[in-house]
């Protein structure tokens, strides 16, 4: 699958709320949300946020991994094409750790899609990336995150 690669991401300030209390409810493990949306040209624009379990094993692990159990996103993606949405990503935290895709996290991804990570490290915890899902090795590619929908939208009324 080939996807152009998005130059932005424009997050509703209620998403970024939502998203920012599930992660952090999941402290001192790894909290991951699936990120649901549409682009529109070269902007991703996310709409919805669909929390996840962690289900990484072991559980002991889960500080520092994460993972989204399989029936969740299959739940997800069925609910997102009922919206006229798609799953454009998912976003995880590292609590102990800045906002960076770890080795761990790129070779367990499969692109092309959206990683959104929030540091509780950082003062600016929010960075997101582009994973193009190349054959080899992907370098990520961030993408600058800019709150608020276009004008206009109507998603955020349904």
């Amino acid at each position: 699958m080939t996807a152009q690669a998005p130059e932005q991401l424009c997050v509703d300030g209620h998403c970024l709320i939502v998203l920012e209390r599930t992660l952090q409810a999941a402290f001192p493990e790894e909290g991951c949300a699936l990120l649901l949306g549409q682009t529109r040209g070269t902007t991703l624009e996310l709409h919805r946020v669909w929390p996840c379990c962690n289900s990484w094993e072991p559980a002991q692990e889960r500080d520092h991994r994460f993972k989204l159990d399989p029936r969740e996103q299959l739940l997800a993606q069925r609910w997102a094409r009922e919206k006229e949405l798609q799953v454009i990503g998912a976003a995880h935290s590292h609590p102990s750790s800045s906002a960076i895709p770890s080795a761990t996290d790129l070779e367990l991804c499969f692109g092309p899609t959206l990683m959104l990570i929030r540091s509780g490290l950082e003062q600016n915890p929010w960075r997101a990336w582009w994973i193009s899902g190349e054959e080899g090795p992907s370098e990520p590619r961030e993408l600058p995150l800019r709150q608020g929908l276009a004008a206009g939208d109507q998603r955020l009324g349904k």
